[in-house]
């Protein structure tokens, strides 16, 4: 690895936004220049000019499905990664619901080895609860898993945890962060048995999906889990929050007096039940979008410090499994190549700032899970850096896209955000449209 210089960028990080240059030498940067820089690096480094361009950290994306093992024909490490990079993203933390299911600390191994493999961007394991694997989730290598995964909900194969006494254990006991989905299975149920007597035989549509997972769902389940947490002292981090009713189990003290955190994702903030008629099954996720009062009221929680991360849940299915009803089609959807330019976006119109997206995508991310030395512009941490060039207006093409599954909710958008460059542990990574597909990245470890 040789030295790089970063040149006269705008730096935006740590709530401040200034001129400099970075220094990377390795892995590392060395130096953040404030002023000129001298003769000797100038000279001694490979400089990259980024006069009109922001240079950020990279992105922790806390909460992807990468779909490796047993997925592949919907995504894998390598593919996904591809995009990740692409879209300014330098780490992921990966969900288990993939094939088998990551529910011991023997599937997490091979998932490392996998990504060791084929992932450009650096990494780390979600281990998933379920039932009947309580010694597994309590025994947890720290070093390994980035955090307890619960689906108090719905889910796919065995992973929704039903029994409220295995749920309680690992509130307990665990000594990792745990990280729940929250809906109602119940009420769930309830909402589409009315659906069906008030349609009969008829298809459901898309746009019922929101009214069948509904806000009150979600707040019923979300608000068991808090209580949970404050009853045992948890460290929760509740995923992918989507309604205005919910920012109420929450609040806007400073991230380090939170043992209870809050994620939302970039989908909820820019898409409402208004989509459904134009995009149908391609925004279908679980939890589902909302109404735009919730929309509404998701961005200003981000404004107001009680949403403290911002995740893709990026979850890519082939096309083919999208057709159908409201009941056939999957849920989820590819996200990860463009949500830091759509967070951005949205910063422009004025919702939060830039540096509260730096927040809440890179250094929150950082902070909640304890990785050690990313998240930050700082010296000594490894270079996972972004270049994003802003006001260069361009569109969401199919042609440009990096996902497996070859499509995105987001074509035919206009944005005005591009990653030009990503750094991955100081190797230029994504270049202009090039992918370096010759490195791959790291095991992220945790400071414990």
């Amino acid at each position: 690895m040789g030295t790089i210089l970063i040149h006269k960028a705008k730096i935006i990080n740590e709530g401040n936004s200034f001129r400099g240059s970075v220094l990377i030498e390795g892995k590392k940067i060395s130096k953040i220049f404030k002023d000129d820089v001298p003769e000797s690096v100038l000279k001694s480094a490979e400089v990259i000019d980024a006069e009109d361009k922001w240079l950020l950290p990279g992105v922790i994306d806390s909460h992807v499905h990468f779909r490796e093992p047993g997925l592949t024909q919907k995504g894998d490490f390598q593919s996904e990664s591809r995009a990740a990079v692409a879209g300014g993203v330098t780490s992921i933390m990966d969900m288990p619901n993939c094939l088998p299911p990551t529910t011991s600390m023997a599937e997490v191994d091979k998932k490392i080895e996998l990504a060791k493999q084929k992932c450009l961007t650096n990494f780390a394991f979600y281990l998933g609860a379920t039932n009947d694997n309580i010694e597994e989730v309590v025994n947890a290598d720290k070093d390994k898993v980035c955090g307890i995964k619960v689906f108090v909900g719905a889910s796919t194969g065995n992973l929704r945890l039903s029994d409220p006494k295995v749920l309680e254990r690992i509130f307990a006991e665990s000594k990792l962060p745990v990280a729940t989905h929250n809906e109602d299975e119940e009420m769930i149920q309830a909402n589409l048995a009315k659906v069906k007597e008030e349609l009969g035989d008829q298809p459901i549509p898309i746009s019922y999906h929101e009214i069948i997972r509904n806000s009150d769902a979600c707040y019923k389940s979300t608000s068991k889990v808090v209580d949970l947490a404050k009853k045992y002292g948890t460290r929760l981090h509740v995923l992918h929050l989507t309604t205005a009713k919910e920012m109420a189990l929450f609040n806007n003290k400073p991230l380090a007096d939170k043992k209870i955190t809050a994620e939302t994702c970039v989908g909820y903030l820019w898409f409402d039940d208004t989509d459904y008629e134009r995009l149908g099954a391609k925004i279908k996720c679980n939890p589902s979008i909302k109404k735009e009062k919730s929309r509404v009221n998701l961005l200003k929680a981000v404004e107001s410090g009680i949403i403290d991360t911002i995740a893709t849940d990026h979850a890519p299915h082939l096309l083919s499994d999208k057709e159908g009803d409201c009941l056939q089609s999957a849920s989820g959807y590819p996200s990860i190549q463009h949500a830091l330019p759509m967070m951005l976006e949205l910063a422009k119109r004025g919702n939060f700032t830039r540096e509260q997206v730096v927040e809440k995508m890179c250094h929150n991310p950082a902070k909640i899970f304890n990785v050690e030395k990313r998240g930050f512009i700082r010296k000594g941490f490894f270079a996972d850096l972004v270049l994003v060039e802003p006001n260069v207006p361009y569109e969401v093409k199919k042609e440009d896209l990096l996902y497996k599954c070859g499509w995105s909710p987001m074509e035919g958008e206009t944005l005005k955000y591009k990653v030009t460059q990503t750094f991955v542990n100081g190797v230029l990574v994504y270049d202009e449209g090039k992918i370096n597909d010759g490195t791959k990245g790291e095991m992220l470890t945790f400071l414990r």
